[in-house]
């Protein structure tokens, strides 16, 4: 039977989105001033003609996301550019690209260190324009228990930004599918946000990106939320759970669950940074293939009984857990360069999202060469997993 049905699928035509599969998933982790490599993959995409229709994010990841779902096809990229250009421009000394472009040369990766640590430092202090600000007077000038006391930034002014890069009602058309989740603070809790169940306004993207003890909670209808990546960074379950469709995925992590063993505290700091926000992308995707490969047998399995034994509740219960769709998936991670350190997610220099959205846009178009991506697979588990970039 599954055989069966893999030759069967080898002969359809390709789909309007550029591959075999009726369904293409864009998924994307968290991780701060590193999203612009998510940018730079979307772009890629978007140059191949391959098109999402189910994009889901969580934090940084959700805001990429939220923007390319709620704005026409033709206008997203440039949207993407514009918010990216909004929220690093005068974040710090580095400035425009081709202004130090020289002098980094010249200096080597100890100057550059040093440019980062000042545009950390900018961030950290004078906040993030568009996005947040330092709350002055600090929390500890509060009372305790009151919201103010709770964080050390404001987004009083992000949900006018995202309102002004994102159009909800094109988001909340159904005409793609956009994802996002966020922590129940009080019951500790994953929630997840999905434009297919619900709809989608300012306050669920703030939700995800909700990164505690930094920026403050959400409230949505009556419960309070914090950044999704507290538990799971990596939305790839969400493609497990609940996909309908054959499925080419394509997940991008901006944290690396690989790495050197450190050399100092800080690295050590950095290096743990690391494993908590891969949030072990691939273990999951292991998983996701031993659960497929496990459907794919009951389905097979099922057909073989007789009808008496089908009607009973554990053949129906198998059934009900079976899944014939086929799915590849292609992780697409983001390298770190060796004086990114551990500011790299809140480093929002124009400089280093140059830098990162052009990764992002090479790693992608390197990978799409390989075009048994937007194929099939024809092994008996019904999914394939490609890892291109070397990480």
């Amino acid at each position: 039977m599954a055989a069966a049905s893999v030759g069967k699928k080898e002969k359809k035509h390709p789909h309007a989105n550029g591959s075999q599969f009726e369904s293409v998933a864009l998924l994307l982790q968290g991780g701060g001033a590193l999203g612009a490599y998510q940018a730079g993959v979307y772009e890629a995409l978007d140059k191949e003609g391959i098109m999402p229709d189910w994009v889901g994010g969580i934090s940084m990841g959700a805001i990429n996301g939220a923007i390319i779902v709620g704005n026409k096809a033709s206008e997203r990229v440039a949207k993407l550019r514009d918010f990216w250009e909004r929220i690093t421009t005068d974040s710090s000394m580095a400035g425009q690209p081709s202004t130090f472009a020289p002098l980094i040369r010249q200096g080597g990766e100890s100057l550059r260190v040093f440019l980062n640590q000042i545009s950390a430092g900018v961030s950290t202090v004078k906040g993030v324009a568009g996005f947040f600000v330092p709350r002055v007077p600090p929390p500890w000038c509060f009372p305790q228990g009151s919201p103010s006391a709770l964080s050390f930034y404001t987004t009083d002014n992000f949900g006018r930004t995202l309102e002004e890069f994102i159009d909800f009602d094109i988001l909340n058309s159904c005409q793609y599918r956009y994802t996002t989740s966020a922590v129940n603070i009080r019951s500790g809790n994953y929630t997840t946000f999905d434009s297919q169940s619900q709809k989608i306004g300012v306050e669920h993207i703030m939700a995800s990106a909700a990164l505690p003890p930094a920026l403050p909670a959400i409230e949505i209808e009556g419960e309070n939320y914090w950044d999704a990546g507290l538990i799971s960074n990596t939305p790839l379950q969400w493609v497990m759970d609940k996909a309908t469709k054959d499925t080419l995925v394509f997940q991008v992590d901006l944290w690396s669950a690989r790495g050197e063993f450190p050399k100092d505290l800080i690295e050590v700091v950095t290096r743990g940074k690391e494993i908590q926000y891969s949030s072990r992308t691939r273990a999951v995707t292991d998983r996701f293939r031993h659960v497929q490969q496990l459907r794919h047998a009951f389905a097979e399995l099922y057909e073989q009984l007789p009808e008496k034994l089908k009607q009973t509740k554990e053949a129906q219960l198998l059934h009900a857990a079976s899944n014939e769709h086929f799915y590849n998936v292609v992780h697409l991670i983001y390298r770190a360069r060796d004086y990114e350190g551990y500011s790299k997610d809140y480093e929002f220099s124009r400089l280093s999202m140059e830098e990162h959205w052009k990764a992002g846009f090479n790693d992608t178009i390197r990978s799409l060469r390989h075009r048994k991506i937007l194929e099939l697979p024809t092994n008996s588990e019904g999914i394939m997993t490609y890892d291109l970039t070397g990480n």
